[in-house]
């Protein structure tokens, strides 16, 4: 494939698939599930986040019982997620208002609402922004959302595929309008392993880059 110097999202899209293979989607966990779960993964470690979704679920017997506990017992259930005290506060407020306003913590519905609602709706929710909206809708639902991460910004800025001065939220649209929908879910997990692997925040390894060639930003 002959490179331009500036790549478009098409050819990075398919360059980083030869390189991490093709990812065909799969329903992750249930909405609720993938929700919690994204909001313990917030600024810790895969492995953490993991640990206290066990530690959190292993602890009460269902999403209800959490609504109505105590902050201070889900604080030491996701204590080893890190930000336990946030978190749990944050956790028992998105139960409780699902609560009021759905009566039941069954989100499937939003399966069948039009794409802007079902992100405005999970964005309604405390401390819920464009990347834990688009992951509920992405990895359970399989909605074509793209959820931008600290890896997506950086490869994205570092591609030009958006300009320096694009917030993080506004990357969400601009990036997830650029690719047809059946490619986002291959695009967001290569972009990221691209990122951990390779386009580092720090000492970036171009010279084993397969987008070096068409990368602006190349060293």
């Amino acid at each position: 494939m002959k490179l331009s110097a500036k790549m478009d999202i098409t050819e990075v899209n398919h360059l980083l698939a030869q390189r991490y293979g093709r990812r065909e989607w799969y329903p992750h966990r249930d909405p609720l599930s993938v929700l919690i779960g994204t909001i313990l993964s917030q600024n810790t470690s895969d492995v953490n986040s993991k640990r206290a979704f066990a530690s959190l679920t292993n602890t009460f017997k269902s999403w209800e019982a959490i609504a109505v506990a105590e902050p201070e017992k889900i604080e030491q259930a996701i204590r080893c997620g890190g930000l336990s005290r946030i978190k749990a506060v944050r956790i028992k407020a998105i139960l409780q208002m699902i609560l009021k306003m759905r009566g039941s913590l069954d989100l499937t519905f939003l399966a069948g609402l039009p794409l802007p609602e079902a992100k405005a709706w999970l964005r309604s929710l405390p401390g819920v922004g464009p990347k834990t909206a688009g992951c509920v809708l992405l990895f359970s639902l399989g909605r074509p959302v793209l959820p931008v991460d600290t890896h997506v910004y950086r490869i994205a800025k570092r591609l030009k595929l958006i300009g320096d001065k694009v917030s993080v939220e506004e990357a969400h649209e601009i990036l997830e309008r650029m690719l047809p929908p059946e490619d986002i879910y291959q695009f967001h997990l290569n972009m990221i392993e691209h990122g951990r692997q390779v386009c580092r925040a720090r000492h970036p390894r171009c010279a084993e880059c397969v987008l070096n060639k068409g990368c602006p930003s190349r060293q």
